[in-house]
């Protein structure tokens, strides 16, 4: 006897396969006119986190030249924003008046001189006379005193020689220290009151010798340095720096220097490293964000930052699932590692892959032919 199947079962055997074969033969449509994409490799790494703080860049050295006489601004042989030695010329203030004091001074002392000489021959002369009784003892002990009196004159005579050479040494105005001049306050021509109290001239700022200076909250501090072995702790070398505009090199400060008291009014700590200024690119009182490390995450995801998005309801990445299509992915960012790349702390895990250029090509749910070009 023949077994047959009933027409409807075998209809529905018969679309089932037409189905299948269609599904089968879009799904190749589909793959062959997907668009290739680049993509990379989420990857995981251990990675040191850190805080970011604002600080800026101070010179350790400086000094404030100031005129210590009064007089007319004569000659300022240098330029503004010039580098300068230690002694070299800056100011010269007249002179004329403070050469006449040294004048005097030295005719004073002169004069105190040559009455000692013969207030002491006087003297020698009455001791003398008094062995003869030819004078009184008064008359020997007045003799006395009044060589002590010419003796006396004498130190205060070089006293006021040396008072008036003083002054006539500030009338040519130094260097105190070897950097960069900031501008003239007192140009050519002026009348300097140093007399009184200091007249600031100009500053000099040594731009070889900088720190980076900023502040951390104290419990913060503390948890920092209990966390990482230490205040002087070989984590805390080679902390990052970035700058409000790129320099042309990278800058790392190596922390020296941790304040020995809280700041009562700011709850802070005061803390400076030491920078190295490549090619003279940094100056005193730029602005600096100090990347100061905090801790370890050991199993950070790590993307190209360029690969992240912003829309309105946030930051998202574009991965390629297992099917090869698009999926759009909300994320939460960590920090950037390097300047390209970018610790994602939710979203993403280590292995997916995801679109790494070209995010506007892309849209969700798009089938793509995925380029793996960077498993990192």
């Amino acid at each position: 006897m023949k077994y047959t199947i009933p027409f409807r079962y075998g209809m529905t055997a018969v679309c089932a396969m037409l189905l299948a074969g269609g599904c089968h033969k879009k799904e190749k449509d589909e793959t062959a006119s997907a668009p290739e994409v680049d993509v990379a490799v989420a990857y995981e790494d251990s990675v040191v986190l850190h805080k970011s703080f604002p600080g800026t860049i101070v010179a350790n050295d400086n000094a404030e030249v100031v005129a210590r006489v009064s007089g007319q601004v004569l000659e300022t042989p240098f330029k503004e924003g010039q580098y300068v030695r230690k002694g070299q010329t800056l100011f010269i203030i007249d002179p004329a008046p403070y050469r006449d004091a040294v004048a005097r001074a030295e005719a004073e002392l002169a004069t105190a001189e040559s009455s000692y000489s013969y207030a002491s021959s006087h003297y020698e002369a009455m001791k003398e006379a008094l062995k003869e009784d030819a004078v009184s003892r008064m008359e020997v002990l007045q003799a006395e005193s009044a060589m002590n009196q010419a003796a006396a004159a004498i130190k205060s005579a070089k006293a006021s020689l040396s008072t008036a050479r003083e002054n006539l040494g500030f009338c040519t105005v130094r260097a105190p220290i070897s950097g960069n001049v900031s501008e003239i306050m007192q140009t050519k021509g002026n009348f300097v009151n140093g007399g009184a109290s200091p007249v600031v001239l100009t500053k000099i700022f040594d731009n070889n010798n900088l720190s980076a200076q900023f502040e951390v909250s104290a419990p913060l501090y503390q948890t920092m340095v209990a966390a990482n072995g230490g205040a002087e702790s070989a984590f805390f070398s080679k902390v990052p720096l970035e700058f409000r505009v790129p320099l042309n090199n990278t800058y790392h400060t190596d922390l020296a220097y941790q304040a020995p008291s809280v700041d009562q009014s700011t709850g802070t700590v005061m803390l400076k490293g030491s920078v190295t200024n490549i090619d003279d690119e940094l100056k005193d009182g730029m602005y600096v964000t100090v990347s100061l490390p905090y801790g370890v995450s050991p199993h950070a995801v790590i993307v190209k930052d360029a690969s992240i998005g912003n829309d309105q309801l946030g930051k998202y990445i574009y991965v390629v699932n297992d099917s090869n299509r698009v999926v759009y992915t909300p994320v939460e960012t960590g920090e950037l590692l390097n300047d390209s790349l970018r610790i994602i702390t939710r979203g993403v895990s280590a292995g997916q892959k995801y679109v790494s250029k070209a995010l506007l090509t892309v849209r969700n749910g798009e089938p793509v032919r995925p380029v793996v070009n960077d498993k990192r």
